[in-house]
């Protein structure tokens, strides 16, 4: 099959449905959208392990335009947004427009033609003017190559595609990672398995977890007077915001925060051997913050054992760690979060000049202007892109910022009738030595760690560094002479 369409959008994630809306929304009709699996829901389809939640507030986690009064928590739980990304997909009727089962696998630019060149794992084939990106960085599996994996008899799966089918009742598991997935179904499982032990490379700093029901009457004022949710979004996102103060502006600023997560530390772990294998030895925010009340908790627990030492192999049912001792195991799950940084050099996008991206990105280091855009492949925007995620706030704030600025830039293409809109190299360079200017100033380079935040070479390609407002500001508006508009006669429209 072969279709031509204005615009592409890939994903169907926050990112993807916001964009699709957007287009709707504008006037626009000629578009399409392709997901790679049988249903819609991104990150919040794939991760359906038990006690997946969000750890931003959920009156924040949700389109600015389309507020859910009805939230059952404090901080929403997977089925819940998933729904909700379901309910708001079919109340902008957007089900016409996506082609489930349709994985992208190769783009191309046609510097004659000036459009893009799709093609799907099944083989077919889209030609777009423009191609928006809503694929995001959580949702390609980081599974570590374990000595010896390949002998074991058991059962192994990653947190993101859990294995419902699989009874761990009466089980002897072993949990490879501590990240942001690990201490959500740790607490959830470690009742029903005989044994549980976790094994552990870097303890997380783990603040208390403000979650707890909605009150019906709540909930009932939020539907019946609307701007009572939005003053309490409004008061959430602010309070949210001031913390990015720690996270970009002074570390020595997290020291309070520290001293919050120490002390939840010391009330929910008396055990004074277990409490120092769980303290962090770098400054808070160098990492993801994780939040739970129930972690800890379940690390006391008799059945589930705490393992520092590292995994040195693998056998047909055990894992030996570097001590030498062998653990008995049924299964390993892995929570060891996803590809971020070089989730990028699975991408197959060839643009002017036949440059490919992910080769451009691995040979220099992956540079865009404000996330989004690329010098060099014009009308190809990103969603949620390098540099714009969070360790503070709402992603969707920051998604709904590239969403407006994207359909700019459409129109920017349509009210020059131009051909290709691509941003200039000096515009980007320019945007990238201020952007890691900040960075290096950040706790994510000055805290003592190693995230998945950077990349090989220790430069931060993944956060904003510092307030969402900022970046709203950065985006509300397109600056044309940021971009070169060209005519598909080669002739400038702008300069």
């Amino acid at each position: 099959m072969h279709r031509e369409v204005k615009v592409l959008v890939i994903g169907t994630g926050f990112s993807g449905l916001g964009m699709a809306i957007e287009l709707k929304r504008t006037g626009e009709r000629d578009f399409v959208v392709l997901e790679k699996a049988s249903d819609l829901g991104g990150t919040w389809r794939d991760n359906s392990y038990p006690g997946c939640a969000c750890d931003v507030p959920s009156h924040l986690y949700s389109f600015s335009f389309e507020l859910n009064p009805r939230w059952s928590r404090m901080f929403a739980r997977q089925p819940e947004i998933w729904d909700y990304l379901k309910k708001v997909a079919d109340k902008y009727r957007l089900r016409d427009h996506i082609r489930f089962d349709s994985e992208v696998v190769r783009a191309r630019w046609d510097e004659i033609d000036k459009v893009w060149h799709v093609k799907t794992k099944s083989g077919d084939m889209y030609t777009a003017k423009a191609v928006v990106a809503g694929v995001g960085a959580l949702h390609i599996p980081n599974i570590p190559r374990l000595p010896g994996i390949e002998k074991f008899e058991g059962r192994t799966f990653h947190s993101a595609h859990w294995a419902h089918d699989y009874d761990l009742a009466g089980k002897k598991v072993a949990v490879v990672g501590t990240g942001a997935s690990a201490i959500q179904f740790v607490p959830r499982i470690a009742d029903d398995v005989d044994e549980l032990t976790l094994f552990q490379r870097t303890p997380p700093w783990v603040m208390p977890k403000a979650d707890r029901s909605i009150n019906t009457w709540e909930r009932k004022l939020f539907r019946t007077v609307p701007v009572t949710q939005r003053l309490y979004r409004n008061f959430v996102y602010w309070m949210r915001e001031s913390s990015a103060l720690g996270f970009a502006v002074n570390p020595k600023i997290m020291e309070l925060a520290q001293k919050i997560a120490q002390r939840h530390l010391h009330s929910q772990v008396p055990d004074e051997e277990l409490r120092a294998k769980l303290k962090p030895d770098y400054t808070m925010g160098c990492k993801r913050v994780l939040i739970s009340n129930d972690y800890y908790p379940a690390l006391m627990k008799s059945t589930v054992a705490l393992n520092t030492h590292g995994i040195a192999e693998v056998k047909a049912n055990s894992i030996i760690d570097q001590t030498g001792v062998e653990h008995e195991v049924d299964a390993i799950i892995y929570g060891t979060g996803f590809h971020v940084v070089d989730s990028f050099d699975y991408l197959d996008i060839q643009g002017k000049d036949g440059q490919n991206l992910a080769g451009l990105w691995k040979e220099k280091g992956i540079e865009t202007y404000c996330g989004i855009t690329v010098s060099g492949f014009p009308n190809l925007f990103f969603l949620l892109g390098p540099n714009t995620g969070l360790g503070h706030n709402s992603v969707v704030f920051m998604i709904e910022s590239q969403i407006r600025y994207v359909r700019q830039c459409l129109s920017l293409l349509d009210r020059h009738q131009a051909d290709e809109i691509d941003v200039r190299l000096e515009v980007q360079a320019r945007f990238n030595k201020q952007l890691q200017r900040k960075l290096t100033k950040g706790v994510w380079t000055e805290g003592g760690c190693k995230s998945w935040y950077l990349d090989a070479q220790g430069i931060n390609r993944t956060i904003w560094p510092g307030f969402t407002w900022r970046y709203w500001m950065k985006t509300r508006t397109v600056k044309a002479q940021d971009y070169a508009l060209t005519r598909i006669r080669r002739e400038r429209v702008s300069t």
